[in-house]
């Protein structure tokens, strides 16, 4: 479902420009989502803020600081109160957890059944999470599995989660 005013426990999409941004395309066009609009996902919090992941770590910062941004806000439908409750509760815990844009290659080595024993539980024993995964994974924390394939966290991309949720 996807909406114009946010919620707490929405899930925010947009775009990231310059290099950052180019590169995160080339790794959702990796992993098969081709070159989309959407690199970057967060969840919305209580009191006008959100969760991130950022390059320095997760943070949680004020909503405004997408202000003149194109964000579509999108979140599974029938989500109650309870719910979104549990999903803002669970994202704290992510404060400061590490970035990693090494999970790309995890998710294009998965797309591409490339044999890397062990790559998903090195990345998982690390705690480096991009955006998309510290969402899915704060969701599923709160009890909330979005994709019914029984994914991993570390393989959701921000245009996964577009074409789960915002259709």
């Amino acid at each position: 479902m996807k909406h114009t005013h946010p919620l707490p426990g929405d899930i925010g999409l947009t775009r990231i420009s310059g290099l950052t941004g180019r590169l995160i395309r080339f790794g959702q066009w990796l992993n098969g989502d081709g070159f989309a609009d959407y690199e970057h996902a967060f969840l919305v919090l209580p009191d006008d803020r959100l969760l991130e992941a950022q390059p320095g770590g997760a943070r949680i910062a004020p909503l405004t600081a997408y202000d003149g941004a194109h964000v579509l806000y999108v979140c599974p439908e029938g989500l109650t109160e309870r719910r979104r409750t549990a999903l803002c509760t669970a994202a704290t815990a992510y404060v400061g957890v590490p970035y990693s844009f090494l999970d790309y290659l995890a998710i294009a080595a998965h797309r591409f059944h490339l044999p890397l024993p062990g790559l998903r539980r090195y990345v998982a024993s690390t705690r480096h999470m991009i955006c998309s995964q510290l969402v899915d994974q704060v969701y599923q924390d709160a009890g909330v599995h979005l994709f019914a394939d029984g994914r991993w966290p570390g393989y959701v991309t921000p245009m996964a989660l577009y074409g789960l949720l915002a259709d």
